[in-house]
């Protein structure tokens, strides 16, 4: 069994080979180069050390990652056969050098002895160039591996093995995704050699350059805190670890059903938090409709039905598609064309024209939102009044109707005849922009806080309710109501 010893050839010139990795290869009975497109190599030749390099195999291969693993089982499979290999790699070699990742990976499974000789990396070179201090955080990576970055990359970056123009335009666009067609990046070629160059240019000129070579490396700064994409990924692993084995027993035994509810609920209070007019309580109850959003995508999820990313892209494409005005070549003159456009997209989407006008509108709804879904949906076929005047009529003509089943004391018709009054009190709120579900639930949480007051009053000066009469009550209800309108003045 032999042993493979690796070595790092420095940045590039001959006079940044650490003194420890020129005494190893001076005494290399069998040294291999990944490739001797390296500066420093001819001077290894001048000094008379005979090597082997792997150049030829990049032609040979298809991909960066088979060259890697072709050079790195042959390393590996001399060393099993009895020689004592040195390996020299570009720069240091465990930076940003796959293949001895999968030399020491494979060795150990083989039981071959592998020992590392650093060299100097490019990296420390670069720092000098470019004035910029590792400490605050860098993300070194082949080129090969750019396009397995995080979305959310919160540190400067370096892309190595830039080998070509090729390689360049693959980069390119990748890098593009991440930071934009502009977003300002440094090229550095041949770092520490006389024909060394630095240069920044907006990202999409990276191909056009009229040198790329196997020591041209691009550095990508950090993007600015404000720029910094939000990511659902946390929370989207905290759902996860809640629904899986030995995670929270309640959130494991809910379904679909059992949720509906708790969304219901979270709706209303995210009203409120608007109608207090509450940026922090917004916030969090914005947070706790979006948890239960992630709740029900991680149960679709987990049955294969679809992920929080489906929800996400689904949502994502139909609002561009729905907005040709804005990414499309579709002009519009107003809003109401925009809502015209909409609708036109929206019917196109659902195959055509439904079975009834009436159609599309979820049977859950709460009856006063349903109520208006249906009078806006008639209305959009000409089923309306002109304008207000005939609704305020109708509202009196159902409240004459409900007065008169009321004396005449038949329950049924009582109910019949409110819920007529309700549905021409939901047509006028129409007809006056007003949401009736909002408007009602506006007054809800009123009476709420107004009522409040009545009790903290009652409480505060050792009053029972009996002990008052209802003109008492009614005056803490005027005062409830004028401290509350003082406030927001």
């Amino acid at each position: 069994m032999g042993k493979i010893t690796i070595v790092g050839l420095g940045p590039g010139a001959f006079s940044l080979l650490t003194v420890e990795a020129w005494n190893t290869l001076r005494a290399a009975k069998s040294l291999l180069l990944r490739t001797a497109r390296h500066p420093c190599v001819d001077d290894l030749a001048r000094h008379g050390l005979s090597f082997t390099s792997y150049d030829a195999v990049y032609d040979e291969k298809a991909s960066f990652e088979e060259v890697y693993q072709t050079i790195a089982a042959d390393v590996v499979s001399r060393a099993a056969g009895g020689e004592e290999v040195v390996f020299a790699v570009p720069g240091s070699p465990l930076v940003a050098e796959r293949t001895v990742v999968l030399i020491r990976d494979q060795a150990k499974g083989q039981g071959i002895p592998v020992a590392i000789v650093p060299g100097m990396s490019f990296l420390e070179v670069l720092y000098t160039r470019l004035g910029i201090d590792p400490i605050h955080g860098l993300t070194v990576v082949d080129a090969a591996e750019v396009d397995k970055l995080p979305p959310d990359l919160p540190t400067g970056l370096v892309v190595t093995q830039v080998y070509n123009r090729q390689v360049a335009s693959e980069t390119k666009l990748t890098l593009m995704d991440y930071f934009g067609d502009d977003y300002p990046v440094t090229v550095v070629q041949s770092l520490s050699l006389p024909e060394e160059e630095v240069r920044t240019i907006p990202l999409y000129e990276l191909d056009r350059l009229p040198v790329i070579d196997h020591l041209t490396s691009v550095y990508v700064p950090p993007r600015p805190v404000k720029a910094k994409r939000f990511n659902l990924a946390p929370l989207i692993e905290v759902m996860a670890t809640l629904r899986s084995p030995g995670g929270c027993v309640w959130d494991i035994e809910q379904t679909h059903a059992s949720l509906r509810r708790y969304l219901v609920e979270e709706v209303y209070e995210v009203l409120e938090a608007i109608d207090l007019a509450d940026a922090d309580k917004l916030c969090e109850e914005l947070g706790d409709l979006l948890l239960q959003i992630v709740f029900h995508a991680r149960i679709a999820e987990e049955s294969g039905a679809f992920s929080m990313q489906d929800v996400i892209d689904g949502v994502t494409e139909k609002m561009i598609r729905r907005h040709p005005h804005v990414f499309g070549d579709i002009t519009v003159r107003d809003a109401a064309e925009v809502v015209l456009n909409w609708e036109k997209i929206k019917k196109r989407e659902k195959g055509g024209t439904p079975a009834s006008v009436l159609a599309g509108i979820p049977q859950g709804l709460p009856s006063l939102m349903y109520a208006y879904k249906l009078q806006a949906k008639a209305a959009k076929v000409g089923f309306d009044w002109d304008d207000i005047g005939p609704v305020w009529a109708k509202v009196d003509e159902e409240l004459a109707e409900l007065r008169a089943a009321v004396q005449s004391g038949k329950q049924s018709c009582c109910e019949d005849e409110l819920g007529d009054v309700l549905f021409a009190v939901v047509n006028l709120a129409r007809f006056l922009d007003i949401d009736p579900e909002t408007a009602l639930n506006h007054t809800n949480n009123k009476f709420r806080r107004r009522f409040a007051y009545i009790e903290e009053t009652v409480a505060a000066q050792g009053l029972r309710w009996q002990d008052l009469s209802l003109a008492e009550l009614d005056r803490l209800w005027e005062e409830a109501k004028t401290k509350e309108t003082g406030k927001n003045k």
